[in-house]
């Protein structure tokens, strides 16, 4: 009985770390780090719901570019989802890469969000 115990726990840990952990390109090195600090903008492009759930979140895409919401930013925008929305808000980027180094892509995102029309 008493190593019983011990198992499930251990089972449990490994359980709970694997759900928690990124996927494998997840792996964070320095460049998945902030690249830029935020610049004010203006953007113009249609509200989106990317992801499935529950890991959802709100993009603007544009003509060339998606902005991803941040989340505290999303109720300012989830009830326009696939409408055309203007707003100004500040801009950054992460660049993300695989465990292995190689670049992945770069994403952009936008807060402090104003809602212009």
């Amino acid at each position: 009985m008493f190593h019983f115990h011990k198992i499930f726990v251990l089972f449990f840990l490994i359980l709970y770390t694997a759900t928690i952990l990124p996927a494998g390109g997840g792996k964070e090195t320095e460049g998945s780090k902030l690249a830029t600090e935020p610049v004010p903008v203006t953007v113009s492009g249609r509200v989106r719901l990317t992801g499935n759930s529950p890991m959802t979140s709100l993009v603007i895409t544009g003509e060339n570019r998606e902005w991803h919401i941040e989340q505290s930013e999303e109720k300012k925008l989830t009830h326009l989802q696939q409408q055309t929305v203007t707003v100004s808000g500040k801009e950054y980027y992460f660049d993300y890469f695989f465990a292995n180094g190689s670049f992945t892509e770069r994403r952009y995102f936008i807060k402090d969000i104003t809602l212009i029309n």
